[in-house]
């Protein structure tokens, strides 16, 4: 059952449904957990090369603050063919789908479930799925939230890394470096170590499919729109936030992300003294900013989160340029009846930019940061 908004000090018990989706590019497996309406989005999450969605996101939607948006929105997990735990070997024959294609695949899992719209919350090769998915199909998506997006092919210079990479380690270590940076290796062996596991425990032909097929990707077509300028260029029409650690090794991908995205719709995060996976490193704060972010659309009350909200002395959202011979306000979108800003970084395409992370939301808050998240490249 799901309950309602006055009803959140009674037990709350979401029914969970799994279930193996046929789709055109092969079997999905999806989990469920709460129950769909028609008035409310489901949140929609998408995994990265090596996780399923255990792995990927157990540790945030295990976080105490997170159960006020279960209560809030169902949950949908849906899982690339062959990757979530316990997964037979797939066919021989069965030729991996394309990111385009896994993307492909959602409508039908919407379809399935009877969903009207979705929150995408995507990792790295999820968020990828998600991104082209919210492209084909804007109207299914009311906002995304994509923590390590990488919007670019793979580079000539990759390529052959990566190839230097697969001669000389093995395939988990290879999605180790995949997900982690050189610094959190080094540093973190109980966090590498766990991880390093849940891989080894998943199937390894499976899953070198779908890193082969993340690694072969296309650029997603994506161009910043113009004041005045041409108003049909291809970009995200929904609200997005964009998640990363500032120690992951997907930072330069996600500013890239950024600077094709619209800065009246596109919140960039970077959090600071962060790993490779944010909601695993800190999922209180991703928790936090997922809050915010769902306020914004209008799914979440003010007074459910009274909780979070301080005072402030300072007005607006700040943000300061480090190397950009301009400065830009904040744009605030109307959206839903509320307001809630935006961030952005400009210069070209490229800023240093110092982002308050309490500019996801429409209300003036702190969320105790332990410094201004940073975004550099």
């Amino acid at each position: 059952m799901v309950l309602e908004d006055n009803e959140y000090d009674s037990v709350f018990a979401p029914q969970v449904i799994e279930e193996h989706i046929e789709t055109q590019y092969g079997r999905v497996h999806c989990t469920v957990i709460g129950t769909p309406k028609a008035n409310r989005p489901v949140i929609l999450t998408y995994h990265d090369v090596g996780l399923h969605h255990n792995s990927c996101f157990e540790t945030l939607f295990n976080h105490a603050d997170m159960q006020e948006i279960v209560r809030h929105l169902p949950i949908c997990h849906v899982e690339a063919p062959g990757q979530h735990a316990g997964a037979t070997t797939l066919p021989t024959g069965y030729t991996y789908p394309s990111m385009d294609q896994l993307s492909e695949t959602l409508p039908t899992v919407l379809k399935h479930f009877g969903l009207h719209s979705v929150i995408g919350l995507g990792v790295g090769a999820g968020a990828f799925i998600l991104t082209k998915f919210a492209l084909n199909y804007p109207d299914l998506v009311e906002g995304l939230v994509l923590i390590n997006i990488n919007p670019n092919a793979e580079g000539l210079m990759d390529s052959v890394a990566n190839k230097i990479t697969g001669w000389t380690q093995t395939l988990p270590e290879t999605v180790i470096t995949h997900l982690f940076g050189k610094d959190e290796i080094q540093t973190n062996h109980d966090l590498i170590a766990t991880y390093r596991h849940h891989i080894m425990t998943m199937n390894q032909s499976n899953l070198g499919q779908f890193f082969r097929s993340y690694n072969s990707r296309r650029a997603l077509e994506m161009e910043r729109p113009i004041p005045g300028g041409n108003s049909n260029v291809r970009t995200l029409k929904c609200s997005t936030l964009l998640i990363v650690g500032d120690n992951s090794p997907a930072v330069e991908a996600v500013v890239d992300c950024n600077s094709k995205l619209s800065p009246t719709k596109t919140t960039l995060l970077k959090m600071a003294d962060c790993g490779g996976l944010p909601q695993v490193d800190q999922p209180g704060k991703v928790t936090e900013a997922l809050k915010y972010f769902i306020q914004g659309l209008g799914y979440m009350s003010s007074s459910s989160m009274t909780r979070l909200i301080r005072s402030r002395t300072t007005s607006g959202s700040s943000i300061s340029s480090f190397d950009s011979s301009r400065s830009r306000a904040h744009t605030n979108e109307l959206q839903r009846g509320r307001t809630h800003s935006h961030t952005m970084e400009e210069q070209r395409g490229r800023s240093h930019t110092d982002v308050s992370m309490e500019s996801i939301s429409n209300y003036i808050v702190d969320l105790s940061i332990t410094k201004s998240t940073e975004v550099s490249c």
